[in-house]
């Protein structure tokens, strides 16, 4: 190992915090000094989360597919003309939700497209019919893009429409549409979607305000490393501030069908990251982060139930939730289905080595499981979620709930 690599991470098992450089450093290691960074990184995570990885059981609501913005990573959004363009209506998106709660679910996560000529106020009253309906469902909904759509569509400030969706029975708010926060490689991968500053806005004005947040990166497209390690260390930055971040979730790039690839709108574009790359940006994130997010998640989405389990020996405390529903990745390319039972998390995490425990959406537990507890929810005897709760080939072909101007 070199002198630098057992410097830095020396600093880091001694509780210091370790710079951008030191992370950037970090992430050109290999052979000897990369396995030693992955095991720097496992130790951080035993003392910082302990044994323990967590789910939760919860489902993704995307209510829209039809959107403003072309964003090149995108293949989930359709132009209002499209004829594949869904708009769910409220009783529809509450029974869904409803539906969850009888399958044991505690959170769901509303996420959609930016649709022309939504009402101001949308987030704010679906926000508040899903509370009335269902109120024992955490809610946790719209991105910062979405955010700062519904509060420039209704002339008010961040502050106050977060306010507003604060009092409709919003709980916490998912740190999406972040991507590389970096502004001149957001002007490439997708023009014109939130800026730098105003994600930060969004997001600082939540906590601020007593809305956590979770925090998320994309990579594998056509950052560096050093976008990497800025990020990470904005977001350092304001959680040393605001302390509103639950979680840090890295996000791999799924380009199979994404309009930058698949059109050939980005030049020198890789095709996601490497496995390499996948545990170098967990570890990393475990040893630049961890002291201050202390939980990093992997998503089995992105990465697939094998490598998500193998992350949690790279300094990933959880695997994210069961989300019954998935259409942004399996939009895209990704091959891992819209649903992994809280029975099957659980044996990934104890084949790990590991406790497993189901989680609220801000980290508390509701249930630790002893190595003996294999006890069944109804997820768990879900053969087909696609017949069972739907896809989205299955929405975006049907004329059910198809999108017209007037809706």
């Amino acid at each position: 190992m070199s002198t630098m690599t057992r410097q830095i991470l020396d600093r880091a098992l001694n509780g210091e915090e370790i710079s951008w450089q030191d992370a950037l450093h970090l992430c050109e290691t290999s052979g000897a000094d990369f396995q030693a960074m992955v095991a720097a990184a496992d130790e951080l995570r035993s003392r910082q989360a302990g044994d323990v990885v967590t789910y939760v059981i919860n489902r993704n609501v995307n209510f829209t597919n039809v959107c403003v913005k072309h964003c090149g990573f995108c293949a989930f959004s359709r132009n209002y003309r499209s004829e594949q363009g869904y708009f769910l209506p409220f009783d529809e998106i509450v029974r869904r939700v409803r539906e969850a709660l009888d399958m044991g679910a505690t959170e769901v996560c509303m996420q959609a497209g930016l649709p022309p000529d939504m009402p101001g106020d949308f987030y704010i009253q679906l926000t508040r019919a899903v509370k009335a309906a269902v109120p024992d469902m955490h809610i946790h909904a719209f991105s910062p893009e979405e955010v700062l759509y519904g509060a420039t569509r209704s002339g008010v400030s961040i502050a106050d429409y977060l306010s507003a969706l604060k009092e409709a029975g919003l709980d916490t708010l998912p740190g999406t549409s972040a991507e590389i926060l970096d502004q001149s490689v957001r002007d490439v991968i997708s023009p014109g979607r939130i800026t730098v500053r105003q994600w930060t806005e969004v997001i600082t004005t939540a906590h601020h305000l007593g809305i956590p947040t979770t925090s998320t990166i994309m990579y594998g497209h056509m950052e560096t490393p050093l976008h990497w390690v800025k990020h990470m260390n904005l977001l350092r930055d304001i959680q040393h501030d605001t302390h509103g971040f639950t979680e840090f979730v890295p996000l791999s790039m799924i380009h199979q069908e994404a309009p930058m690839y698949s059109h050939g709108l980005v030049s020198d574009l890789r095709l996601g990251p490497s496995g390499v790359e996948v545990v170098k940006m967990h570890a990393i994130a475990r040893i630049m982060l961890g002291a201050s997010i202390r939980n990093i998640q992997a998503s089995w989405v992105k990465e697939g139930p094998k490598l998500a389990q193998y992350l949690l020996t790279a300094g990933a405390n959880d695997l994210g939730g069961t989300l019954m529903n998935e259409s942004i990745s399996t939009s895209a390319g990704s091959q891992y289905g819209q649903l992994v039972p809280p029975r099957e998390l659980r044996r990934l995490i104890r084949d790990a080595g590991r406790i497993p425990a189901q989680r609220k959406t801000n980290y508390d537990l509701l249930k630790v499981y002893d190595a003996g507890d294999d006890s069944a929810t109804p997820l768990d005897l879900i053969d087909d979620a696609a017949s069972r709760f739907g896809s989205y080939q299955k929405l975006s072909a049907s004329g059910e709930f198809r999108f017209t101007r007037n809706r």
